[in-house]
């Protein structure tokens, strides 16, 4: 009985199949019809208004003449004032390459910044382009990389001279490293320069780690980094990236729920930080921790918190890096009460700003000494 009535439904559906795909054709032919009249009905309609208007205007034009003028040339005025907050060189075909040099030369130094924050919004502070996905956003990145050289090269005496001129909090807005904005981190600066200086400062190899990092960490949306920060102290630089694992699970096509639970924290680095020489910061890993984020759970429960792993020492002991300690080395090549641009060893860009709303850092997650001065104060 049930086999039949399977195979009764089955027929049924066949003998439909032809008329709903009629239907289908009607509509598709329908509709272009229906947005044709309805065009045909707008443009008359626009086109009466346009004409009574224009009879209206040349009406009083004459009367009007002084004051359109006026306007006229006040909205000019705005208009070039407006546009020039953000300059494209590139928009004007009669314009010459000195005139565009030129322009770019005369940017102020708020305007150059807002560029870059705008620039690290479209691009997702950087990640928007990966090379391991495609070329595109490559443009806007090479336009990312022009604009900080021009800013770093005309505000070149913005270099600090001691930690205090960079102390606090800071959140990264913008990078132009390749396969992870994580790599801020001392502890991944000091792989990618272990890498470069067992290799003749060949940068393919410490490249192809962290795209093995990414695809084995970012795919199929396993890992996601949110916030990535710096708190600067008189002996440490503590990095920090939010991460979470498992925030979109679900099964493909058929799927309308996620499978598995969003878990995550944020992991921080502590590393001894000395300013050697005017915007040379040399930095040693010390030791790596995880702290809670609001809202999500941590993948092992709360033990896992303030746990400390002494990177530092593990890494001494492991035979490839040869009782190295695992420092790193950076340029910061421009930095001001809110905006501070760091350059690494490869040549490529991290861009802080001070944040809009500061998260300070736990102090268990800080060294005894940055501890107790935070007590103090």
């Amino acid at each position: 009985m049930n086999i039949t009535m399977t195979l009764r439904s089955s027929r049924i559906f066949f003998l439909q199949l032809p008329l709903l795909l009629l239907l289908l054709l009607l509509c598709l032919a329908v509709v272009p019809l229906q947005v044709s009249a309805w065009m045909s009905f707008a443009t008359g309609k626009t086109a009466t208004t346009r004409i009574t208007i224009s009879r209206s205007l040349a009406a009083t034009a004459s009367r009007n003449a002084p004051f359109r003028l006026a306007a006229t040339t006040t909205s000019s005025t705005e208009s070039s004032s407006s546009s020039s907050w953000f300059a494209n060189p590139s928009s004007s075909s009669s314009s010459s390459d000195a005139t565009n040099n030129k322009q770019q030369q005369q940017r102020s130094l708020e305007q150059r910044k807002a560029e870059l924050l705008q620039l690290g919004a479209a691009l997702d502070r950087g990640q928007a382009y990966n090379p391991t996905s495609g070329p595109y956003y490559k443009d806007r990145m090479d336009a990312v990389v022009d604009r900080l050289d021009a800013l770093v090269q005309h505000h070149a005496n913005h270099v600090p001279t001691s930690l205090q001129e960079m102390a606090g909090e800071w959140e990264l807005v913008l990078t132009t490293v390749p396969h992870g904005i994580f790599r801020s981190s001392p502890f991944f600066l000091a792989i990618q320069q272990a890498y470069e200086q067992d290799n003749d400062n060949n940068r393919d190899k410490a490249n192809l780690f962290f795209k093995l990092h990414e695809l084995q960490t970012c795919s199929w949306g396993a890992s996601k980094i949110g916030r990535v920060a710096q708190t600067i102290t008189e002996s440490h630089l503590y990095s920090e990236f939010d991460t979470s694992l498992f925030s979109l699970t679900v099964i493909p096509i058929v799927g309308w729920f996620k499978l598995l639970p969003t878990f995550g924290g944020c992991v921080v680095t502590a590393a001894r930080a000395e300013l050697v020489d005017p915007g040379v910061l040399s930095m040693k890993v010390e030791y790596t921790t995880a702290v809670p984020v609001p809202g999500l759970q941590g993948l092992l429960g709360n033990w896992i918190w303030n746990v400390k792993v002494p990177v530092g020492a593990i890494w001494k002991r492991l035979p490839w890096n040869k009782g190295r300690e695992a420092c790193c080395q950076v340029f910061v090549r421009f930095c001001d009460d809110d905006f501070r641009i760091v350059q690494d060893v490869s040549g490529d860009y991290f861009v802080y700003t001070r944040p809009v709303l500061p998260r300070p850092l736990e102090l268990t997650a800080m060294s005894e000494d940055d501890a107790a001065a935070a007590r103090s104060e």
